[in-house]
């Protein structure tokens, strides 16, 4: 086993099952041959071990791999704290953005043609007004003077 083992408590470093080995293996073309075939699952490490990982390992290959994984697991927490833009969210965002601009203007729109109906029914009223006094006006008139008999 490892002799470093107390450096490493569960929450620093745990064993693969053999399920999350293979389904590993199976997506993964970095892994070595040699270990894809391995019966016993490998440890991994978490932040906290592959620090401390770093703190044991002494040849300048561990160092520098070391220093990967530590801004490895940076990059994965700035990701989870700071998601990228989900284009699909982002579209849906939109289309409800235009949704409701759409409904504002047809609303407007609504309001616009009330009043013009309300305008052309005061236009028709006075010019129904205007009409009945026209006749009015225009009704024959009788004549004035002397008006000839028929005969």
């Amino acid at each position: 086993m490892f002799y470093n083992m107390k450096r490493f408590p569960d929450d620093f470093m745990f064993e693969l099952t053999k399920d999350e080995w293979k389904e590993l293996v199976t997506n993964c073309d970095h892994i070595p041959e040699t270990m894809k075939y391995s019966y016993i699952p490998p440890f991994a490490f978490t932040e906290h071990g592959v620090t401390m990982l770093s703190s044991v390992l002494r040849s300048d290959v561990a160092i520098d791999t070391s220093i990967l994984i530590v801004r490895a697991f940076v990059a994965m927490r700035q990701l989870i704290l700071d998601p990228p833009i989900n284009e699909v969210k982002e579209l849906q965002r939109d289309v409800r953005e235009l949704k409701q601009y759409i409904e504002e203007v047809f609303t407007d729109y609504n309001d616009i043609n009330e009043d013009t109906r309300m305008q052309l029914e005061l236009i028709n009223e006075t010019l129904a007004e205007l009409q009945v006094k026209n006749k009015e006006l225009n009704k024959p008139r009788q004549h004035i003077g002397f008006i000839k008999p028929e005969q």
